[in-house]
């Protein structure tokens, strides 16, 4: 079977004013459904060039990129726009929720868009928070929940669509390290129920829980390693955020 995710000779090249930026330099990768990936680099290095193409948010300048056996890097961008509706998940450093509406109504947006009806919006909202244990926390705004709970919302926005993979840039650079580890134990346990989880991060640490590191420099890739993924798992007497 082919990889849900396969870049070939990916390069993409910003122009700023005068100016060249070659954020990507012809990478190659290919990424199995189910897997868990970390991609590091110092800042420069592409990372997130690299995520936003994989997340069809930009398209490669030279190369070819497929997602789920599709060739996604010459599509038009409302193409683009329903691939990820469909396909993709997002999770951010920042959480993105809305201040004042519940856990509940911050998870149904992508359906609201998508134009499903309010019932319907309503269950599917209800299945995600439960699958990330926020299910006694659904009426709660943000400011009623920690750092950890936003995070979780937001995880369970980017699961409400189905999606085959889930893009988190810098999910715990909000929280900390305990709650980190519930975030991470989160991704792993999405991965063991079949979602690809490629994630964005600065920390080494962090990059410990992923069944597969990529580092990149210079908009290359440098290294590419598969390891036994560190368990992610809360200190005892500590309760969960």
């Amino acid at each position: 079977m082919a990889p849900l995710i396969a870049l070939e000779d990916v390069a993409k090249t910003y122009r700023m004013g005068d100016v060249e930026v070659r954020a990507l330099r012809g990478v190659s990768l290919a990424i199995e459904k189910g897997e868990f990936v970390a991609i590091m680099g110092q800042s420069g290095s592409g990372k997130s060039t690299l995520m936003n193409v994989i997340g069809c948010l930009d398209r490669p300048t030279a190369g070819r990129y497929w997602l789920d056996g599709l060739e996604v890097s010459a599509l038009s961008r409302d193409q683009l726009a329903g691939i990820r509706n469909r396909t993709l998940g997002f999770v951010f450093q920042s959480f993105n929720l809305l201040s004042r509406t519940s856990a509940l109504e911050n998870v149904e947006l992508p359906l609201l868009y998508a134009g499903l009806a309010r019932q319907q919006r309503h269950a599917q909202a209800r299945v995600a928070l439960e699958r990330v244990g926020l299910g006694d926390r659904m009426d709660h705004t943000p400011s009623q929940l920690s750092g950890g709970q936003q995070q979780r919302v937001a995880i369970a926005r980017a699961l409400v669509n189905g999606p085959r993979v889930i893009l988190a840039d810098e999910p715990t650079g909000n929280l900390d390290s305990r709650t980190s580890v519930e975030v991470m134990a989160l991704f792993q346990e999405l991965g063991r129920g079949g979602i690809t989880v490629v994630l964005v991060t600065h920390e080494a640490d962090v990059a410990t829980y992923a069944g597969r590191v990529v580092v990149l420099k210079d908009g290359r890739l440098q290294s590419d390693r598969r390891q036994n993924p560190a368990p992610a798992v809360v200190p005892p007497g500590e309760e969960a955020a």
